[in-house]
Order: C-alpha cells, then sequence, then structure tokens
C-alpha cells in the first residue's frame, strides 16, 4: 500500500488486500471483454452477471480502508511534519498516476484526453491528502469525522446541484465540458476520504496482541454487516436507490444487496466493510503465499493488470477484425475507454477465463516486485 517495503508486515492485511487486488481484475476484465448491458439494471441483468459484479463492489472499499491502515503503520515511524509530507507526496504522485501515466498507457491507450476519468487512484491521492490535513488530531477523532462522512454524507442526496465542486465531492458526474473535451468525476470523495479516515483509526488496533485484534475485528465486522441488513431493511435512508418488489423473491432479494457505489452510500459501505473486517479477522492466523504476493505490492499490480488487460484485448480485436483501432479511440464518454468494435463482448465464460489468465499471468512479475521492494531501501519503490 504504502511505507516502507522494510517494515513488520502484518500478513493477514496482505492476505485480504491480494484477494481484493484478484477480484478488482475481474471487475475490470468485464469492462474490456463482457457483452454490452448493465450488470445492476435487475430488468436485463441475468444472476451470474449481477454477481460478477456484485462481488467486486469490496474491492475498493477495502482499499480505500487497507490504504488507511497502512498510512498509521506509516506515522508511527514518522514526526508529525514528515508524516503529512509523506501522506502529500504520496496523494499527489497517486492523481499524477492517474491522470497521465494510467490514462494515457493503460485506461485508453491515446493521448487526445477527448475524455478523462477521475477514477479510483485520483480519489485515493485526495484521500491521502485529506488525511495529512487532520493527521495531528487525535485518532479517536480522525475516527469520528471518517463515520460522520460515511454515516451522514447520504443526507446531502436530495441537493441537486452542478457545481464543479459538489460533483468532485458528493455527486458523480461531468466538472468539465468543452466541444472537444470531458471530464467525468467518478468517485466522489467525501464518502472515501472517510472511509480511509476509519481504516487509519483501525490501524490502531494492529498495536494490540492478536486474540485480542482478532475479537475485536470479528465483533465490528458483525455489528456492521447487522447494521446492514437493518439500515437497508428499513429502506428509509442510507442508499439514495431504495430496493423495490421484483418479479420474483430471488430477483427482490438481488434489489437488496443493489446499493448505490457512485457515490458509495452508508448502506454499501457497511455492506461491504463489515465482511472486509470479517476477512482480517478470519485471516489474523491464515497464510497464503500467492495473495501474499499481490497483497504486497498493490499499485504495481494494479497498473501491470490494467496495462495487461487493454494491451490483451487490442490483440483478440487485431485477430479478430484485422485491425485494431477502436481499443486506442475514446471520443465521448459512452466510448470509454475504449470504442467498442461492431459484435464486440464475449459470454462470462470467457471473462472468466480472461479474467484467470491475466490474473496468473502477472503474477510472475508480482513476484519479483515484491522481492525488490523487500530487499531495496531505496525511496522510489514506496511509490509502487
Amino acid at each position: 500500500m504504502i511505507g516502507s517495503a522494510r517494515r513488520a508486515r502484518v500478513e493477514s492485511i496482505d492476505i485480504v488486500r491480494g484477494a481484493i487486488m484478484v477480484l478488482m481484475a475481474l471487475d475490470h476484465t468485464r469492462d474490456f471483454f463482457g457483452l454490452p448491458g448493465s450488470p445492476t439494471n435487475l430488468a436485463t441483468a441475468t444472476a451470474p452477471l449481477f454477481f460478477t459484479r456484485w462481488i467486486t463492489h469490496f474491492c475498493a472499499p477495502g482499499f480505500f480502508f487497507l490504504m488507511g491502515s497502512g498510512a498509521f503503520f506509516a506515522g508511527r515511524r514518522r514526526s508529525p511534519g514528515e508524516f503529512q509530507r509523506f501522506l502529500v507526496s504520496r496523494g499527489v504522485w497517486l492523481i499524477v498516476l492517474d491522470l497521465v501515466v494510467l490514462r494515457c498507457f493503460a485506461y485508453q491507450f491515446n493521448f487526445d484526453y477527448r475524455v478523462t476519468m477521475l477514477l479510483v487512484l485520483w480519489a485515493l491521492g485526495w484521500a491521502l491528502i485529506a488525511l495529512a490535513v487532520v493527521a495531528r488530531l487525535p485518532v479517536a477523532a480522525i475516527a469520528t469525522l471518517g463515520a460522520v462522512m460515511i454515516a451522514a454524507h447520504n443526507m446531502l442526496d436530495g441537493v441537486r446541484a452542478t457545481a464543479p465542486l459538489w460533483r468532485i465531492l458528493h455527486a458523480p458526474g461531468v466538472v468539465f465540458a468543452s466541444s472537444s473535451h470531458l471530464v467525468f468525476a467518478a468517485y466522489p470523495l467525501v464518502p472515501w476520504m472517510g472511509v480511509t479516515m476509519a481504516g487509519y483509526a483501525i490501524g490502531t488496533v494492529y498495536t494490540w496482541p492478536s486474540e485480542r485484534r482478532r475479537r475485536f475485528l470479528a465483533r465490528l465486522g458483525l455489528l456492521l454487516t447487522i447494521a446492514f441488513f437493518v439500515v437497508r431493511g428499513l429502506n428509509v435512508y442510507g442508499d439514495p436507490a431504495p430496493w423495490t418488489h421484483q418479479r420474483t423473491a430471488f430477483f427482490t432479494f438481488l434489489s437488496f444487496l443493489n446499493t448505490t457505489k457512485y457515490p458509495p452510500s452508508l448502506a454499501f459501505l457497511l455492506m461491504t466493510l463489515g465482511p472486509v473486517l470479517l476477512a482480517l479477522a478470519a485471516t489474523e492466523r491464515a497464510t497464503s503465499r500467492v495473495l501474499v504476493v499481490y497483497g504486497r505490492v498493490p499499485l504495481f499490480y494494479y497498473v501491470v493488470h490494467f496495462a495487461v488487460l487493454h494491451a490483451v484485448a487490442t490483440l483478440v480485436c487485431l485477430l479478430r477484425y484485422g485491425s485494431a483501432h477502436w481499443m486506442f479511440e475514446s471520443p465521448n464518454l459512452a466510448n470509454y475507454p475504449f470504442s467498442a468494435p461492431p459484435g464486440w463482448g464475449f459470454p462470462l465464460p470467457v471473462v472468466y477465463a480472461a479474467w484467470a489468465a491475466v490474473v496468473i499471468g502477472v503474477y510472475p512479475l508480482c513476484r519479483w516486485f515484491a522481492g525488490v521492494k523487500a530487499r531495496s531501501g531505496a525511496a522510489w519503490v514506496s511509490y509502487l
């Protein structure tokens, strides 16, 4: 995540983070190779498609949360001023990485900037910068601020504003548009900042003895999971899209699970963070050499797997159509991150096979870089 590669590792965090990275690749593989259609539109989506999307909902909350915990570890070895500069420098790097490196060489394979999406690394960067602002506060105050941002931001759902700052902070949407360029904020910052602050506060739990920590994480995870069923069941507050009765009881259950990610609603975050905490408790004594590798180099994995996915999609397109120009074109929001060729898209079994191939294929590179991080004292490795 962030911090020195030489610090003592908490293996349970690496395992859970590694599982998150593996699941995340499934959603991105579906973006590049899946058939057209929304996986969350219950009028048209099948149950397998819905759950292919739903299972990946745990990724972003878990990543922001564990980034906050990683920041807590990094802060223990630095003075307050050094820690704040550390967070800001990492935050700025993530923003640049998202808007320049990944935007051009992984997401879209072009340099025209006709369409730019403000995505997860951009939000992660600003979450670190926000954490730097409050870093000198007591941990209890940071935890309270994070909890309030998570729990209360849905009170603003009724505000219908189109100002760019509002789009950036709370409601996803276009923050800049001209005849030739468009910038779209997909990850509104306020709730994600709250998740990062909550994760930072949970970092203190990792100073406790293992058994006490495991019990606390399990109880808190169970409490949040129960809170999800209560909040979602009441259907009054916590998500701008209430669940509704569907054509069958099973699809009504899918509607219950179909919480809002953009921005992440209270129900969405309770639904995902509860199981993440339970997973941290469950892996307290676990080992997994493969997941640990992915979990120790999450940013490196993120960059590499996106570039590989787009490159493989380009190769498949070239073999299938004799040309791959579509993979370099994203002239408008409907054609992000590429313009799908006529008839493009594959059924779920192919998507799952491609997912497995990419995850397995990048493992040797990730294992190599994990070794570099473990052996090197160079400052640059902490940025990947």
